[in-house]
């Protein structure tokens, strides 16, 4: 009894943290891949989803606007997207390649990768894809806690792997929803960040 009182009691201050201090937005800040925005052979968007009706989630679309303008910096000359079909379906490469190709990339610049899963599986896709073109030095595009690891395993894959955080994330995030989102994000990463390590995947 008393042990469930003192779970409770736990539980209850770990959501009062979570949800009314800065504690999130710190993790947020030590947990994150600081941007190396260099000159690479190749930038890789990697996938976060479409909807059902072919519309890109938000965190989707802001990688690929992130990557679009990379390009157009002239930061790399090609430009790779991610995202496998959703259960109806589209296939979030070719929504992301068609709205890149919209935004002035050329189509002979644009190389898809349609079957990967996981960040695991498209470092192994991205490589496959890129393999003629000898692109070795990658600019990879996600939020910025899920590109500590996104980097390790593109590297693990046989690239210089360097991080192009998108505006996904906001470490200023500071009303009570988004700090519980921001603490959703963190545990997420860190438990992926876990069985990572542990599979041998960076």
């Amino acid at each position: 009894m008393y042990a469930l009182q003192a779970l409770g009691a736990l539980t209850l201050l770990a959501l009062a943290v979570a949800a009314f201090t800065p504690a999130p937005n710190a993790a947020v800040r030590r947990l994150a891949a600081p941007p190396a925005l260099e000159q690479a052979d190749a930038i890789v968007v990697l996938g976060s989803g479409v909807r059902a009706g072919g519309d890109l989630t938000d965190s989707s679309l802001r990688r690929l606007l992130h990557g679009v303008s990379l390009y157009h910096r002239g930061l790399a000359p090609v430009l790779v997207v991610s995202g496998p079909v959703n259960r109806v379906g589209v296939v979030e490469a070719r929504v992301r390649a068609a709205l890149a190709g919209a935004l002035g990339v050329p189509a002979g610049a644009i190389v898809t990768v349609e079957r990967a899963l996981t960040t695991q599986e498209e470092a192994r896709e991205v490589a496959a894809a890129l393999r003629s073109r000898a692109a070795r030095r990658v600019l990879v595009v996600s939020n910025s806690l899920h590109l500590v690891r996104g980097v390790g395993v593109f590297e693990h894959a046989g690239f210089v792997a360097l991080a192009a955080p998108a505006a996904e994330i906001s470490d200023t995030d500071d009303t009570p929803e988004q700090r519980l989102e921001l603490t959703r994000y963190v545990l997420r990463e860190l438990l992926a960040r876990l069985y990572y390590r542990a599979a041998g995947y960076y």
